[in-house]
This record gives C-alpha cells, sequence and structure tokens, in this order.
C-alpha cells in the first residue's frame, strides 16, 4: 500500500544543538504522521535548519536553502539564522516558502501543513529573545517560553502534565548522540550574538534529561554529548549552582552508557567541584571543552570576559594532576578590536604551553547586534587574515606535537566506522565527535559499531592517532 503521509526531509546545519533541535521536530512529526525522507528530491517539503553563528555559517544555510528549491519541494528555514533575521530573511530569500522561528516548533505539523496547502505564514519580527525571561535565573522555571531541544511543548501550552516523555526521533543511528543540557545563555560576551536570539539561559529539569539518557541508550547510542551554550551554569535556574556534578553522576550510573562528554565549558565557572567530578568519574570522559577565546587580559576584557595566560595555564595544570591523560579543546578568536601585536604574541605564549589537543581558530569579524561591531579600533581585514594565517599554523603545528606526546599511551576507543578490508576507526576518550581527530585500530577484527577497546598508541598523523588493538572492554549489542 501506498502511504499518503506527507513527506518532510529535514536538512541540519551547524552545530550539535542544532541536531538536537532537528531531531525534537522529527519526532513532533513523526508523532503527527509525517513521512520522514532522508533526501530532499524525495520530498513534498524541505525543512532546513539553519546556522547563524558566523558569514561562512549564514552563507552555508543560505546555499542550503536554495539547493532544497531546485528540488521541487516546498521550503522552510527555521533554526538560527530564520530567528535572527525572520522577515528580513524571507523577503531576501523568496526561495524559501516559509521562515518559521522557535515560536512555531511547537505546532510545526500545522505549520507545514499550511505551507503544502499554498498558505502564507507571515514571518515573525525578531526580537532580543532574554526579554521574554526574567532577568533573575531562579525566576524562569514555569514562564511560559519555547525552548527548542528540551523536549516538551512550551510551559503553559497544554502539555501533558504524566511526567517526563521524550520526543525526539533519531535522525542519526550512531553510537553517539548529543543530549542537550540547558538553552541560551546569560554572558554578554560583546562579539556575540547568540543569546539575542537564543534567549537567556533555561536547564532542563534532571529527571528530563536523565530519561532522555535512557531512551537513548534504548537507541544503541553509547556515548552522550551533553550540549549547551554554557553547561556551566547548569542548574543555576533551578536553586543549585552545583548541579551539574549530581547529574553527571547520576548519568554515568544509566546502564548502557559508556561515555559521557562535557562539552561548552566556561573557564570562568570552572569550580574545582566540576573540575574533579569530570577529571575523576568513572564513565565520564576526562574531556574538557574550555571556551578561552584568547589569552591576553587586555583583549578579554574588551570580549567582556575574564582570564589570562596564568589563570588558563593554572587551571590546565588541575586539570592535569587528576588526570593526566584528559583532553582538551579550545577556540579562539584573533583580529579582534583593539588587539595589538604584543596580545597576538601572548595568545601564542598560551598555546605553546598550553598543549591543547585541539585549537580552532577565527577570524574576528563583526556581528550584527553585537557590542563589538561598534567598536571604533577595527583591524584591517589584510591584517586579521594575516594573524589568523599565523596562528592557525602554530596551533596545528601544536595540536600534532600534542597528539606525538600521546604515542604510548593506552586509550579507550569507541568504534565509529567498520568496513570491509579496512581497519575500524573510532575515538579516544580525549577525542570529541567531528571537531577533534581520530583513532585508527591496528591488528582489530571482527569489531562492531559500539564496541569499546583497548589499545596503545604507536604512531600519530597531524590530530590522528594509530593504535594497536590490545582488548575489547565492552561489545556492542547489534542484534
Amino acid at each position: 500500500m501506498t502511504s499518503t503521509a506527507p513527506r518532510v526531509a529535514l536538512l541540519t546545519l551547524g552545530c550539535a544543538r542544532n541536531e538536537v533541535d532537528s531531531e525534537e521536530l522529527a519526532g513532533r512529526l513523526d508523532t503527527a504522521d509525517w513521512q520522514l525522507v532522508s533526501d530532499a528530491d524525495d520530498a513534498d517539503i524541505v525543512v532546513v535548519n539553519t546556522c547563524g553563528f558566523v558569514e561562512q555559517a549564514k552563507q552555508d544555510s543560505i546555499d542550503t536553502l536554495l539547493a532544497a528549491s531546485d528540488s521541487g519541494a516546498k521550503v522552510v528555514a527555521v533554526g538560527c539564522l530564520a530567528q535572527r533575521y525572520g522577515k528580513d530573511l524571507a523577503e531576501s530569500l523568496p526561495e524559501a516558502d516559509a521562515v518559521l522561528s522557535f515560536d512555531d516548533y511547537a505546532d510545526i505539523s500545522t505549520r507545514l501543513r499550511s505551507v503544502l496547502d499554498g498558505q502564507a505564514h507571515p514571518a515573525h519580527i525578531p526580537s532580543d529573545r532574554r526579554k521574554l525571561l526574567p532577568l533573575s535565573p531562579v525566576q524562569r522555571p514555569g514562564v511560559a517560553v519555547s525552548l527548542p531541544g528540551h523536549g516538551a511543548a512550551p510551559v503553559g501550552t497544554g502539555a501533558p502534565a504524566s511526567g517526563p516523555r521524550v520526543l525526539r526521533r533519531r535522525l542519526d543511528g550512531g553510537p553517539v548522540a548529543p543530549l542537550k543540557l540547558a538553552s541560551g545563555c546569560d554572558r554578554r560576551c560583546t562579539f556575540c550574538a547568540i543569546p539575542s536570539f537564543r534567549g537567556a539561559f533555561v536547564s532542563r529539569p534532571a529527571i528530563d534529561v536523565l530519561t532522555e539518557a535512557v531512551w537513548l541508550v534504548e537507541q544503541r547510542v553509547r556515548e552522550l554529548v551533553l550540549v549547551s551554550e554554557n553547561s556551566t551554569s547548569y542548574g543555576k535556574d533551578l536553586g543549585d549552582p552545583r548541579l551539574l556534578e549530581q547529574l553527571l553522576d547520576r548519568l554515568a550510573g544509566v546502564p548502557g552508557v559508556l561515555r559521557i562528554r562535557v562539552s561548552y565549558l566556561q573557564p570562568a565557572e570552572m569550580r574545582p567541584s566540576l573540575t574533579k567530578t569530570i577529571a575523576t568519574t568513572p564513565g565520564i570522559a576526562p574531556y574538557f571543552d574550555l571556551s578561552f577565546q584568547h589569552a591576553s587580559n587586555s583583549v578579554l576584557r574588551r570580549m567582556r570576559r575574564f582570564g589570562d595566560t596564568e589563570a588558563f595555564v593554572g587551571l590546565l595544570d588541575t586539570i592535569r594532576e587528576l588526570a593526566p591523560q584528559a583532553g582538551v579543546r579550545s577556540n579562539f578568536i584573533v583580529g579582534f578590536p583593539g588587539e595589538t601585536p604584543a596580545d597576538v604574541a601572548e595568545l601564542e605564549r598560551f598555546l605553546t604551553a598550553a598543549r591543547l589537543d585541539a585549537i580552532g581558530i577565527f577570524a574576528y569579524s563583526d556581528e550584527d547586534g553585537t557590542q563589538a561591531a561598534g567598536f571604533a579600533d577595527k583591524l584591517p581585514a589584510a591584517e586579521i587574515r594575516s594573524r589568523y594565517d599565523t596562528v592557525s599554523r602554530l596551533a596545528e603545528e601544536l595540536t600534532a606535537q600534542r597528539a606525538e606526546e600521546r604515542i604510548g599511551e593506552v586509550v579507550e576507543v569507541l568504534v565509529e566506522q567498520v568496513e570491509l578490508d579496512e581497519p575500524p576507526l573510532g575515538r579516544a576518550a580525549h577525542q570529541a565527535p567531528e571537531v577533534d581527530g581520530i583513532t585508527t585500530l591496528d591488528g582489530a577484527s571482527g569489531l562492531g559499531i559500539g564496541d569499546v577497546v583497548r589499545a596503545r598508541v604507536v604512531e600519530s598523523y597531524g590530530v590522528d592517532l594509530l593504535a594497536r588493538y590490545e582488548q575489547t572492554l565492552h561489545a556492542a549489542d547489534n542484534g
């Protein structure tokens, strides 16, 4: 029998937070009798979950929307770019049949059916979503506001009160999945526009996170990557700023969870108890995704951030005293307004001392609505590019050296790719999915996706490792 259900393809760009949001949309559509397809050419309507983080991400989102329109299907823009620009995006991109906001997610099926029926849906006029919630974090729970990826309808919209439920459908069947801790951010970094369109910080209740973790295990997920705009703030709006430590302990006890990874940590908010929990708790990867952004105190102050080389190196020393093999990654901006050659030298000094496993370098560019966009002391584009190229080369050299230091270490590798006549590929605990390196397993046979094995590092290639298989620690149930 041929299905008469409308066919929808979900295309996701940007970060792991968007991936969670797309899977929530997929869950909503699945329960509303939509047929989910993976190819835009097979769809009646294509939903593009856009990214609006930096200029290249915006262009990639627009290119994807334009390509989707060539399929002949209806095209709908959702996500950060749609939320950030709303009506302006709709007017400048007539190829999109609708531009929806986060507030449309709870009723996404109705919205898409109206688009298929040829009805016009007026695009929203963007506003500062931070203003939708009280200034005090502890007054936010229970306030009705759409929170993408939280797995429920907005508070006050008639969502079932029968207890936690999972409103999500996986779009990727691999052994790793992101799990959203919170949405929004209360920080006021002068270069970042994300809080204005993602809103103020809101934690998910711990029971919702735990319930979804159990559900993900049932979907054969073995590694959970906890994501948010700022994971170190988790719990501050729930009355306990140390709630993340407790939640990590409970997540590590969920049967079937073999590895938990925390992402998006703010150095200025790292407390000793959280550092210790991540570094020493069995089942928690000793992995620190620390958002340093720079190392010069004067640049960090202009960014409205805190710290300097000595403070950051001290934090790294503390981490490595607790977990000598801990993985650390971070991102940095070069060419920020007012940055001097001495500031760049200070950044290079920190990078050399830090021994980071992964480094992302970004060239500064103005972002709409940010304070830094109005700063007067901008650097010429050619100078920003020169500094970006120089620091990027240094970062590549340093991360390759750090990988080489790991030769001889024993690592635990989660197997993620197995192909006939090819060695299995996976990631060690210090390697996050997609953004860090990979580990190739030598001398292994008969492994399956989702297995966790012990191996000894014998070679490095840039940030990637070659490790000799020693023992299977956990065999996945792939039946």
